[in-house]
């Protein structure tokens, strides 16, 4: 299991050398991959994460909780920003998105030099294992573990020392809670693997000549169950968030191309966006205020409270009977105004996205040259539908027939399947075609983002909520899925190939998932996320549609008057 063991020798004679020995040329072989990891951590750090955190970046706010009040002059606004960007929490996440990143490349790399047998197996098998148990770390405990303390801190807790230099025990609780909770959900996705999957990683591991490992006795066979343990709840995770996504996207997709309510409404003028960015600004203006006025309030009265606690028993016992104060019940005050005012930001955040979206849709719309380039993103939508309404059909098929699935009857997987087995006629068609329909399900959700983007804000005009907690956990998702999908892609790919190159994606990728148990579990997932995407669109048509009766909501803050 561990890379960097040696030959052991004892009384009688030595130990031939483990194959999974590290060696001068084994460590020379892999440069090429620690190259993957080092271009991808660059590129994800340096050029995707900005883009994916800017809108989680709260100007009012640093990376130590410290709220910069709306009338600050611009030079310290910009010392503000610098001091927030340099804070550990965003650097720690930058950190945690990149190595996701790079580790998920690195082993994408890793398995195709694997089929193509194009490095040394003794530098794949070293690469291996450093690159597999690290991903599983940042996937499983550390990336979940930030992602609890982010939704924790969007909450509403803080995670700095109290003003006795104490730790937040409460919010570290809560932290906690979520962690645990998602160790739980973890690890009983195993119980849905099917014993076909657990008998397949039971067995021992084979040479490229058939022969069981001489080796295999003298591993950590512990180790070993459990890193593909995780492996194949991984997969199952990144086979499900797949399928969710590809279903929420291609409903997404339609909608805005066949079926957007906004188009029946006045056409939007320039004007109309600079309304509701003026409404944005000034609703965003107030919330600073009142969160300044907060956080000095509970300073000020954390001061009190220690002062109070040094006067001895007596005095602590005074204040307790005194009852409030009116800036205690300001602070209540201020509290459930700054819950009302970011559930408001949220929503003309929404408005003002579904609204720029839309005018440069029409403004596409209006030339020649845009009624073209129109044309694939129907011709997309199209297949999003008949994606849909083919992968209802087949399972409603499967109750009759189970071997039935949804790759081996779409005409593009098959085609796709066809020049596959035309390039190498020992290819099994039907077992590419499954890959490649996965696969697709990846380009589904990147040719869509637009749209599924548009949905979700959507969804966020009525669960201002879910907004915030999404922005804040965008590039840690974003990583994750990637991953996921890539560990899914890899288990799907070694359990589609022959036995001959089957062997070459062996080591710690062992546990296969079944073909027959990828297509029943990602046709289920698959609708199950089209059908609440249709449904929730609906709701949040019929709540728009009762709320408001144009683009204007909330006019009065949007003309710019302030409410005390």
């Amino acid at each position: 299991m561990w890379p960097f063991s040696s030959s052991s020798c004892d009384q009688d004679a030595c130990v031939p050398p483990s194959p999974h020995a590290v060696t001068a040329a084994a460590l020379l072989s892999a440069l090429p991959f620690a190259a993957v990891f080092i271009a991808a951590n660059a590129v994800a750090v340096r050029l995707i994460f900005p883009k994916l955190s800017r809108a989680a970046q709260d100007d009012a706010r640093d990376g130590d909780d410290h709220v910069l009040p709306a009338h600050a002059p611009a030079a310290l606004r910009q010392v503000h920003a610098e001091h927030g960007s340099k804070s550990w929490r965003r650097r720690g996440a930058a950190w945690a998105f990149g190595t996701t990143v790079g580790l998920a490349a690195t082993l994408g790399a890793l398995i195709m030099a694997e089929i193509v047998e194009a490095v040394d197996p003794a530098a794949r098998n070293l690469a291996l294992r450093v690159t597999v148990p690290a991903l599983l770390f940042m996937l499983v405990v550390l990336i979940p573990w930030l992602e609890c303390r982010s939704l924790v801190s969007s909450a509403g807790w803080s995670f700095q020392r109290t003003a006795k230099g104490k730790l937040p025990r409460v919010a570290l609780g809560l932290q906690a809670v979520l962690f645990g909770g998602w160790l739980f959900i973890f690890w009983s996705m195993g119980s849905v693997v099917p014993r076909a999957e657990i008998l397949l990683r039971s067995a021992p591991p084979a040479d490229h000549d058939g022969r069981t490992s001489p080796s295999w006795n003298s591993r950590g066979i512990m180790g070993e169950d459990l890193t593909r343990a995780c492996l194949e709840r991984i997969g199952v995770v990144g086979i499900s968030l797949m399928a969710l996504l590809s279903g929420f996207a291609s409903v997404s997709a339609p909608w805005h191309t066949f079926g957007r309510s906004d188009v029946r409404r006045r056409p939007l003028t320039e004007a109309d966006v600079n309304r509701k960015q003026t409404g944005l600004d000034a609703t965003s203006e107030m919330l600073a205020t009142k969160r300044h006025r907060l956080q000095y309030l509970e300073r000020k009265i954390s001061q009190e409270a220690s002062k109070r606690g040094k006067t001895g028993l007596v005095g602590m016992v005074m204040g307790s009977i005194r009852g409030a104060t009116g800036e205690e019940a300001e602070i209540q005050t201020l509290k459930m105004e700054i819950v009302g005012l970011e559930a408001m930001e949220a929503n003309l955040s929404s408005n003002l996205v579904l609204m720029k979206n839309q005018r440069a849709a029409s403004a596409r719309a209006s030339t020649t040259m845009g009624r073209i380039l129109l044309v694939p993103s129907y011709i997309f939508s199209a297949y999003c539908v008949y994606r849909i309404l083919a992968t209802s059909l087949t399972t409603l098929r499967r109750a009759s027939s189970p071997s039935a699935s949804f790759a081996s009857s779409d005409p593009i997987n098959r085609f796709l399947g066809l020049l596959a087995r035309h390039w190498d006629p020992k290819l099994d068609q039907m077992a590419w075609a499954r890959i490649i329909s996965f696969a697709l399900s990846g380009v589904i959700l990147v040719a869509s983002a637009n749209s599924a983007i548009q949905t979700f804000h959507l969804f966020a005009k009525w669960t201002p909520g879910l907004l915030r907690h999404a922005q804040a956990n965008l590039a840690l998702a974003v990583g994750q899925v990637a991953a996921t999908y890539v560990i899914s892609a890899s288990l799907l790919l070694r359990s589609q190939l022959p036995s001959e190159a089957r062997s070459a994606v062996g080591g710690v990728l062992r546990g296969a998932l079944t073909p027959a148990f990828v297509d029943g579990w990602f046709e289920g997932w698959f609708l199950l996320g089209s059908v609440v995407t249709g449904v929730g669109i609906f709701v949040g048509g019929k709540i728009s549609a009762i709320g408001e009766a144009d683009w204007d909501d909330y006019g009065m803050e949007e003309m710019g008057a302030k409410r005390s």
